[in-house]
């Protein structure tokens, strides 16, 4: 593999604590240079995390009814849910190699799910002021990263298909009245959850090689 390239991982279904681990293993590796940028893709067993933030009004008052876990992690952001169809993608890039600008890095990763969902001929974009991809008024994206020495970690999740119906518990992401969608209720057919994958890791390449030669 050549020294500037982004390797794509592929781990399946996995525990959001087991996502965390490697998450913080390959950081560390990152930052000890042992290896190179790569790009964690998976789903996630049922879960609830929320950033550490002073502000919790996007989880219910009583969390003991929450129909699955909830974590605190080390994310950006408010509340949100993750489960078996959804694309989860962790980047740990070094963002030294992409200007250490964490607008310009989120940005990036925006506008690679606009182009993926695009491709879809789903009409996706940003909403001024909040991070996300959004189709019309409907979330179909949320995103917050994490940071350890300008290594990044955390990242991004697509609503490809599966069930929406945990959004329902809270506020996803601080948002009122924030209605969730996937992609195949925007398309009213199926999604090969692989191959979209692929086409989300394509994109997001695409929009780090640029952003790392401006």
């Amino acid at each position: 593999m050549k020294k500037n390239e982004i390797q794509k991982i592929w781990l399946g279904q996995i525990s959001f604590e087991n996502g965390l681990e490697i998450q913080n293993n390959e950081v560390l590796k990152r930052i000890k240079g042992e290896i190179c940028d790569q790009v964690l893709l998976l789903e996630h067993e049922p879960v609830y995390t929320i950033g550490r933030t002073q502000d919790q009004s996007s989880l219910p008052e009583d969390r003991t009814n929450l129909p699955h876990p909830l974590f605190i992690t080390n994310r950006g952001g408010k509340a949100t849910y993750h489960g078996p169809g959804q694309l989860v993608g962790y980047p740990i890039l070094d963002l030294k190699n992409y200007k250490k600008d964490l607008h310009l890095y989120l940005r990036s990763i925006e506008q690679s799910i606009i182009k993926t969902c695009i491709q879809y001929d789903v009409q996706a974009s940003t909403k001024e002021g909040l991070t996300g991809v959004w189709c019309n008024d409907r979330k179909i994206a949320s995103i917050g990263v994490g940071v350890r020495k300008w290594v990044s970690m955390h990242g991004f999740a697509i609503n490809v298909n599966g069930d929406l119906s945990p959004f329902n518990e809270i506020t996803p992401c601080g948002i009122k009245n924030a209605e969730m969608t996937n992609m195949e209720a925007e398309i009213g057919s199926s999604v090969n959850f692989k191959e979209f994958s692929d086409s989300v890791f394509e994109n997001l390449i695409g929009e780090l090689t640029h952003l790392s030669k401006n």
